[in-house]
């Protein structure tokens, strides 16, 4: 276990024996806060891993090797599904509470958006139509 996760953990901890201590009316409070600090991490993950596939784009490029779009891996998308998975969890509760139903698919509209485009940047023929084969050839 990372020491992030620990953390985490003693973080969750501490937030729900405070929800015992203060009761119900301080429950959404809490819980914000402790989202704030989940979204936190999972921001610092996200940057940290930006930077690190801008050092490899940067590094290809340089050496005049492949394009940086041959370097997608499967991993990568794996995660990218995951991570927008786990964004989903609290941007439901968020759009749920505040907007109702429409804020909910507000924020569903969003993330199925954002994967969307993930997979058009990773394969750029997946969205595009074909051109339909003419019919020449029983013209003969």
């Amino acid at each position: 276990m990372d020491a992030r996760d620990t953390d985490l953990k003693k973080e969750l901890n501490a937030t729900l024996q405070a929800r015992r201590e203060l009761g119900e009316e301080y429950e959404s409070a809490l819980v914000e806060s402790f989202l704030e600090k989940v979204d936190q991490r999972i921001d610092g993950a996200i940057d940290r891993r930006v930077r690190r596939q801008l050092a490899e784009q940067q590094m290809v490029v340089a050496r005049g090797a492949r394009s940086p779009r041959a370097t997608d891996s499967w991993g990568e998308r794996f995660g990218f599904g995951i991570v927008s998975l786990v964004v989903a969890i609290p941007l439901s509760a968020i759009g749920g509470s505040f907007g109702g139903m429409s804020g909910l698919l507000a924020s569903w509209v969003g993330i199925v958006g954002v994967n969307v485009v993930q997979a058009a940047r990773i394969n750029p023929d997946l969205f595009r139509r074909h051109k339909s084969r003419r019919n020449s050839e029983w013209e003969d």
